[in-house]
């Protein structure tokens, strides 16, 4: 406790530092933190949580989910499947228009669409769209989505920023990722990396006037330096994704904690395709030997559960019943003398420094519990740009991550689990099997029979083994409590900031 204080008085210097002006309760201008800032700003091909909290207040796509993960319209006002499932039609809202107050058109829906699709766009969700075989504009007003089968989870890979509408002239003229010209109801100002963001609301902002003119974001890497800033009022709102920080938020009469479960997961990822994971029996004596529940309760202060490779609720199967998930040190030990490697071997873990904060502390768990079976884990932690392009490379032996939820279970998984998945050099694994559950699961209508498919896909997954499923947390904001509006969501959204207010 005297360390974590020695932390918030250098935090109160660090904000002092950084030049937060203490705000007024009628400020116009939310004063916001956090400890990760964006890597980029190309919606299209950001994965990182920190790009992707920031993306969504600038761009929208055609639809959303809401707090209890139902599709609602964004730029889009109504959407219809055809009959066959095969054609989705879309009406815009007449009102929608970019932060350079032109409209939004067909045409800029169709084209973005495209350009998701081209690969070499690089796009993060493209596996998402592959059903798409044409896109029809036949008025001002229409975007007529033609697939090449019926797919169920495609309206909510609509709803992601990774899927957001931006401008055909932008497209045209090169300019994504360097310039911001979105439809949400904030501006992107100025973007001083690693320092702050400043954003305005968007005048032309279809969903109405915002709740506050502007939002100033100071990225503290150090979250107890926010936690401080707060104290002092210097911060209104906080997203926080230390435990050790968020749990003590209550305890300031001042603060208000939302604390809400998510999708996001965190996992140790294995990449099967360097030996010895290439061993099914090596990748089943890692599961075997991890205490999940230890890394959870270590390095989050047991806020969480522990998972399976499901995380939504409805479709979740109970982890007691997935291969392994009671640690069985024996068991593993046999595994990996039945492997040939009785006397262990020796790998590299990487981590990103920040993201999510707990990363090294599930890393020296993990180390530990490993060294019983023999395997000697390296770890070695990485900034966060650099630890991205590794993990999008494949370029690790094994890696701690925290991989982000969907609503639907195809959306979240096909691009790691398909054989036309775009992020199969993340996973570096993929069967028959996997592939076959995802696509019966992708056309399956029926609510049941969807929930039997990805039970067994599950089921599967955590068998083979190629990544270590650990837990899920919460996502947590602080805010001061003049500060209203703000609706925490499963997906860890933060685009309510739309609609908050200062008292």
């Amino acid at each position: 406790m005297v360390h974590l204080t020695r932390r918030l008085l250098s935090g109160i210097t660090l904000a002092a530092m950084l030049g937060i002006a203490t705000v007024s309760a009628q400020a116009a201008t939310l004063h916001m933190a956090w400890s990760q800032d964006a890597t980029g700003l190309d919606p299209h091909k950001q994965t990182a949580f920190s790009s992707l909290r920031l993306l969504e207040l600038i761009y929208e796509p055609l639809v959303r989910v809401d707090a209890s993960l139902r599709i609602i319209p964004a730029i889009a006002s109504s959407w219809e499947f055809s009959k066959d499932g095969k054609e989705l039609t879309f009406k815009l809202d007449p009102k929608a228009k970019f932060q350079d107050g032109t409209a939004v058109t067909p045409a800029d829906v169709k084209a973005s669409f495209e350009r998701i699709l081209d690969e070499k766009t690089g796009a993060a969700a493209r596996a998402n769209f592959l059903s798409i075989a044409s896109i029809d504009t036949p008025d001002p007003a229409t975007v007529v989505f033609h697939l090449s089968q019926p797919d169920v989870p495609i309206l909510t890979a609509m709803s992601d920023v990774n899927a957001a509408i931006v401008p055909a002239s932008e497209i045209k003229a090169g300019s994504i990722g360097t310039k911001t010209v979105g439809s949400g109801p904030f501006k992107l100002d100025k973007w001083d990396p690693n320092a702050k963001e400043v954003l305005s609301a968007n005048k032309n902002w279809a969903g109405g006037a915002t709740g506050v003119d502007g939002i100033e974001i100071s990225v503290l890497p150090d979250e107890a330096a926010i936690l401080a800033a707060m104290r002092t009022k210097q911060i209104d709102f906080a997203l926080l994704n230390d435990p050790l920080v968020a749990t003590l938020v209550p305890k300031e009469a001042s603060l208000q904690l939302n604390r809400v479960p998510v999708l996001a997961y965190h996992v140790l990822q294995l990449n099967p395709s360097r030996k010895p994971m290439t061993e099914l029996k090596v990748r089943q004596a890692i599961s075997c030997a991890i205490d999940r529940q230890e890394v959870l309760d270590t390095a989050s202060l047991g806020e969480g559960k522990v998972t399976g490779p499901l995380t939504i609720p409805a479709l979740a199967t109970d982890p007691n019943q997935l291969f392994c998930y009671k640690r069985d040190v024996e068991k593993a030990k046999k595994l990996m003398a039945e492997a040939g490697f009785a006397d262990g071997f020796s790998a590299t873990v990487i981590g990103a420094t920040g993201e999510p904060p707990t990363a090294v502390a599930e890393a020296q768990v993990i180390q530990s519990q490993l060294a019983e079976i023999g395997v000697k884990l390296d770890i070695k932690m990485m900034e966060l740009n650099v630890y991205v392009d590794a993990w999008l490379k494949g370029d690790f032996d094994m890696a701690i991550a925290l991989n982000g939820g969907r609503a639907d279970p195809y959306t979240m998984y096909n691009r790691y689990w398909t054989k036309s998945g775009n992020l199969q050099k993340v996973a570096n694994y993929i069967d028959d099997t996997l592939d076959a559950l995802m696509q019966q699961g992708r056309a399956e209508t029926d609510p049941a029979k969807r929930k039997a498919i990805f039970a067994e896909f599950e089921k599967h997954l955590a068998e083979m083994s190629p990544w270590i499923w650990l837990y899920t947390s919460y996502s947590y904001t602080a805010q001061q409590k003049n500060i209203s509006g703000f609706v925490p969501t499963p997906t860890g959204t933060l685009f309510s900031l739309s609609k908050v207010t200062i008292q």
